[in-house]
């Protein structure tokens, strides 16, 4: 008896956000700087803050347009605890920039200071 297989589609860019989510997800609003090079080799830094943060990542809001894997570096300023980090989802634009989903490479349980 010939058995069926199924075809598994490969996992699309950006699809995380799909995927289940580790962690507990907290609304806050905590000053963050992100920092990365640019294409002329140029370190951007950018001052914002978290809408929503969980123990692997959070959600910021930024005029810069980024692209999905792009690779930067995450400053909690409430901690001044950094980490590296990887933008996973990029969402809607909104009025004061673009929605990003932030997602934090081996960070610390602690890093935002808050028991998630």
């Amino acid at each position: 008896m010939p058995v069926k297989q199924r075809e598994i589609p490969a996992k699309k860019l950006g699809s995380r956000h799909h995927e289940k989510r580790r962690g507990r997800r907290m609304n806050s609003r905590v000053p963050v700087r992100l920092g990365w090079d640019d294409e002329a080799g140029k370190r951007i830094s950018v001052d914002a803050h978290t809408r929503v943060i969980n123990p692997y990542g959070c959600m910021v809001v930024l005029a810069q347009s980024l692209e999905l894997e792009h690779r930067l570096a995450l400053t909690n300023l409430i901690s001044e605890a950094s980490n590296a980090a990887i933008v996973v989802w990029k969402g809607n634009q909104r009025p004061d920039g673009w929605e990003y989903g932030i997602e934090l490479v081996a960070p610390e349980m602690d890093f935002w200071g808050l028991d998630l």
